[in-house]
């Protein structure tokens, strides 16, 4: 063979063999595994996460794979799901709640794991520092803690006559110590704007006609809802019941003014979930979770609800109005 010759055939050779690879990394389909709760309520969020997979280049069928598992509100199979996902290789597991973070991160050391929504990943053991979570965890914050004081400040502005504010909690909605922390601030928000707060639990949707009973008894005058997956799931529920008692509510997140809450302030749980899709790509391309800083963030919207408003007999004053994102109508 000579010289020319060798060369064609060389070059043919590393080119055809480039390609192949060039196949095979493009035939390669990521797997990613969802560990949930349960579905119901949050079908947007999760075409909020599909569509920022979508946004990135990933179509599912054909470069991705989603593997859901759901707890359907028995979190003792969550350790059993967590293992399922393990089995079928998954490259990453997303984490919809805290408690399923928890369970992901106890029973799965190596996989990275990225959580939507956590209201407090260092109280919740999640992680030990925002900036650099290390180990094989990492995701975004809702601030939850921090935001307890001026959702009750924004009822207030709201109601300006109120003296008892019922504050509906879920125990253990978010870890022991993010309850307490919310709890506390609570509290503390309550003595500045001079209401009284009475603490109603609700451990699952059964407690809420005993809830909002406890409530009209003591005579509060307004609701503020306590972040919790299981209030997010049955917010129409909670919107019912408010409006049968009259009571006016706020929540943390603009589907409870969306359902026909008088009042939501906190940050797109949807942008959240769409957010969430920019650390899978990440960790899909090599980097590791546990260099990856929490995000936190920096928009809150407030959405007031005037039909709402108007069916309780209340005047929202303009200069809240005036603050609001979206006044519905």
């Amino acid at each position: 063979m000579d010289r020319r010759s060798f060369i064609g055939t060389l070059v043919g050779g590393l080119l055809a063999a480039s390609l192949a690879v060039q196949a095979q990394q493009a035939a390669k389909i990521a797997r990613i595994g969802l560990l949930g709760n349960d579905p119901v309520g949050g079908a947007h969020l999760l075409e909020a996460f599909r569509q920022g997979l979508r946004d990135l280049g990933y179509v599912e069928g054909r470069n991705v794979v989603i593997e859901y598992r759901w707890a359907e509100g028995k979190f003792e199979r969550l350790p059993a799901l967590a293992a399922e996902l393990v089995a079928l290789k998954v490259d990453v597991i997303l984490a919809t709640t805290v408690l399923t973070a928890v369970a992901a991160k106890q029973a799965i050391k190596t996989i990275p794991i990225v959580f939507f929504a956590a209201a407090d990943p260092i109280r919740s053991g999640l992680v030990t520092s925002l900036a650099r979570p290390g180990g094989n965890v990492t995701g975004l914050s809702v601030l939850s803690p921090e935001l307890i004081g001026k959702r009750l400040e924004l009822l207030k502005q709201a109601v300006p006559g109120i003296s008892r504010v019922a504050v509906l909690w879920e125990p253990d909605g978010g870890g022991e110590r993010t309850d307490k922390d919310m709890l506390k601030r609570a509290e503390v928000a309550g003595q500045a704007l001079g209401v009284r707060l009475q603490y109603v639990e609700a451990r699952r949707p059964a407690d809420f006609d005993r809830a909002f009973s406890a409530m009209t008894r003591a005579h509060a005058g307004a609701l503020t809802v306590l972040p919790s997956p299981m209030f997010f799931n049955e917010r129409r529920r909670l919107v019912d019941l408010a409006a049968k008692h009259r009571l006016p509510a706020g929540y943390p997140w603009r589907e409870g003014a969306d359902a026909g809450g008088l009042i939501s302030y906190g940050p797109s749980i949807a942008d959240l979930y769409r957010r969430a899709a920019t650390y899978v790509d990440k960790i899909l391309k090599g980097a590791k979770p546990g260099d990856l800083p929490i995000e936190q963030p920096t928009k809150f919207e407030l959405m007031i609800n005037l039909k709402t408003a108007k069916a309780l007999g209340l005047t929202i004053p303009q200069s809240l109005l005036r603050q609001a994102d979206q006044v519905i109508e």
